[in-house]
């Protein structure tokens, strides 16, 4: 079954009682079956609670601009509106701060403003964040070894490789992020995490491994010298996760409700997916509403907002475009990658986080604006879809600041 557009007829997935379509297990996060999951993973998978505490929401100044027949450049290179590049690329939330206000928030495939949103890989970008804040607080070293902090990876790839490298994904250890190879590392990280089973037809015999710490350690070979070359893989965000797991003895929902969530002021508590062995998903697994994924890119655009520390979002944006390059650089000509964010080049030094299947940050300091879209795409990536979305928020951009 194809997947479908929001101004297109909605299969019943999981209505009725009980539902006749129901998401297969092994296929959750494919079409069409991601327009339902993304916005529904606590009734699929083992979830971790993120409190936002008993203190009040940061809420929003509203603005609110009409930007739906706005003339942007459309996925095939057309002019189109807004609204429908929106519809053309399957988004399920849109947002828009503008100096710190809302000036537009759409809701589409039945999200509303309660509803926690798979994050992908945006994840990465708050743990990496987060990881700010402890080496604000002198609980890590960058220029640390791993080994330090976890020394059973002297016996793996990162031996000799340091947290500065991990945060970068400039480690030369070999992981594989195919998402197609069910036997590729991002494979076995699909069954450790709980995520999925392993796949019909695969070798029975096949000894996969039971949680994500065990890909950790299985992780024996490297491709390059450490911290010669940037090479997206997740596992990288896992690895420093567990370094924040212990050095604060904590668990990391904890320490992203501690550390950030009741900070920020949340609107809503966040969940993480939790593999069997307890641990946060930090690479992709956390869930959380539209505005809440925007507080983030505000305290981003805000140099820390007196949370995350200012020094540390200054050094995020600046990244070494030298050690950037294919496939990466097809969305991100002049881009770069530094402490789980990535840059969008070298001299407005904007940060994105991004995730598959069209999830999106964009802090624009130029313009002191955050835009977030959420996505349930038919496909893993979709440069066409991330360059038009781009070229779209850089049209409001500057659509906003003259008028």
């Amino acid at each position: 079954m194809s997947s479908y557009k929001n101004s297109e007829p909605r299969p019943a997935i999981m209505q009725g009682s009980p539902p006749a379509l129901i998401p297969p297990r092994i296929d959750w996060d494919r079409p069409p079956w991601n327009r339902w999951a993304f916005q529904h993973i606590r009734e699929i998978l083992p979830t971790a609670e993120v409190w936002r505490g008993r203190g009040a929401s940061r809420m929003f100044e509203r603005r609110e601009r009409d930007l739906d027949g706005l003339a942007v450049t459309g996925v095939g290179g057309e002019t189109t509106t807004l609204a429908t590049l929106l519809d053309d690329t399957y988004t399920d939330g849109f947002l828009v701060l503008k100096d710190g206000a809302i000036v537009h928030e759409r809701y589409f495939n039945g999200m509303d403003e309660r509803t926690l949103h798979l994050s992908q890989s945006v994840a990465k970008s708050f743990t990496g964040a987060i990881a700010g804040i402890l080496v604000g607080k002198g609980l890590l070293d960058v220029e640390a070894p791993v080994t330090h902090y976890i020394p059973e990876l002297a016996a793996t790839a990162w031996k000799g490789a340091t947290l500065q490298q991990v945060l970068d994904m400039t480690t030369g250890v070999r992981f594989s992020e195919d998402y197609t190879d069910p036997y590729s590392e991002i494979g076995w990280v699909d069954v450790a995490s709980g995520w999925k089973p392993p796949p019909p037809g695969t070798d029975p015999g096949y000894n996969w491994p039971s949680h994500v710490f065990d890909v950790i350690l299985r992780l024996k070979e490297t491709e390059r010298p450490h911290g010669t070359r940037f090479v997206y893989r997740s596992i990288e965000t896992d690895l420093l996760a567990f370094c924040m797991e212990r050095v604060t003895g904590k668990r990391l929902p904890q320490i992203f409700s501690d550390e950030l969530w009741q900070k920020m002021g949340a609107e809503e508590n966040a969940a993480f997916t939790v593999d069997p062995a307890g641990y946060a998903l930090a690479d992709g697994g956390l869930n959380a509403s539209l505005r809440d994924y925007g507080r983030f890119g505000q305290l981003l655009l805000e140099d820390g907002g007196g949370i995350i520390p200012a020094a540390w979002v200054d050094a995020t944006r600046n990244g070494n475009h030298a050690i950037f390059g294919a496939p990466y650089s097809e969305t991100l000509p002049g881009g770069a990658y530094h402490n789980m964010c990535w840059i969008e080049d070298s001299r407005a030094r904007n940060l994105m986080a991004r995730g598959v299947f069209g999830q999106w940050i964009y802090v624009n300091y130029d313009h002191a604006m955050v835009v977030v879209k959420l996505s349930s795409w038919p496909d893993f990536l979709s440069p066409a879809f991330s360059i038009a979305t781009h070229k779209a928020a850089l049209t409001i951009a500057e659509h906003l600041k003259r008028n």
